[in-house]
């Protein structure tokens, strides 16, 4: 199969190891281009969730693919997120193609992006993480029973229906939360001359050119692997969201019977403490 070879990639918000992940659909997306510089934006692996117990083959040929890129030439950026913050202890780590950092700044045909994940902004992970933690845990229950829902909906052959994207669309908190997260992260782009700020963590792919009195720069966001299934490309000095498509539905009834009891057991430990 011939690769599309793109300048430059960025991913972010994979999240290996939850159930809500779409590996299968990434490892696809991967095997199909062949980048300069691949960007792994933060909570590529969610060590908040991790578990023994479920790491499936997909999950690890996830890893597998990046390495075999790197391998071949492929330069790798993983810049920590939230979910992956305990490899923050390691950044400023460069093995052979591989950097381990927690932002970036990449010149793009003589424009500068900034490049991070944008967790330090977010105000429930600064200050109250168990809350931040309990709300990560709620978001894959949703998605496992917006997985149901999918393929109960398939099997009607109707239109998959997003249960997260309609309450982010309908409570005011979290269209507040996406604005406000936006809006900081263009302004210090601005301040600091940034022609391009790239961001993951909210889960909202998006281009776009935003403006203050200041200034104006170009805010995008990747989006995630768990709803949008999107990447950002560069190529010949242009952006792009490139948003793959998911060709099946798959659920599997022992998998959620095991999820629920692992949930239940994980709520419970965190009350607890």
């Amino acid at each position: 199969m011939k690769k599309r070879k793109v300048e430059v990639v960025v991913i972010s918000d994979v999240h290996l190891g939850t159930f809500g992940c779409h590996a299968k659909e990434l490892v696809n997306y991967l095997s199909t281009i062949k980048p300069k510089i691949l960007i792994l934006n933060g909570d590529i692996i969610d060590i908040w969730q991790f578990r023994k117990s479920y790491f499936p083959p997909s999950h690890l040929k996830v890893i597998k693919k990046i390495i075999s890129l790197s391998s071949k030439g492929t330069k790798v950026y993983y810049l920590t997120g939230n979910h992956d913050e305990l490899l923050r202890k390691f950044t400023d780590l460069h093995l052979g193609n591989l950097s381990l950092l927690n932002k970036l700044v990449l010149d793009l045909d003589g424009k500068k992006a900034w490049i991070f994940h944008g967790d330090v902004f977010d105000a429930s992970i600064n200050h109250a993480k168990w809350l931040a933690k309990l709300g990560g845990w709620g978001y894959d229950a949703l998605i496992v029973i917006n997985r149901f829902l999918n393929w109960i909906l398939a099997q009607l052959n109707k239109e998959p229906y997003s249960l997260s994207k309609k309450i982010k669309n309908n409570v005011k908190s979290a269209v507040k939360f996406i604005s406000n997260f936006e809006q900081v992260c263009v302004e210090l782009a601005i301040e600091s001359k940034y022609d391009y700020v790239i961001c993951g963590h909210i889960h909202e792919p998006k281009i776009v050119q935003m403006e203050t009195e200041r200034g104006k720069t170009l805010y995008l966001n990747s989006g995630d692997w768990i709803e949008n299934l999107t990447a950002l490309e560069y190529n010949n000095k242009k952006w792009k969201l490139h948003q793959h498509v998911e060709h099946q539905i798959d659920f599997d009834e022992e998998l959620q019977f095991e999820y629920e009891n692992k949930l239940a057991e994980q709520f419970i430990t965190l009350l607890q403490k």
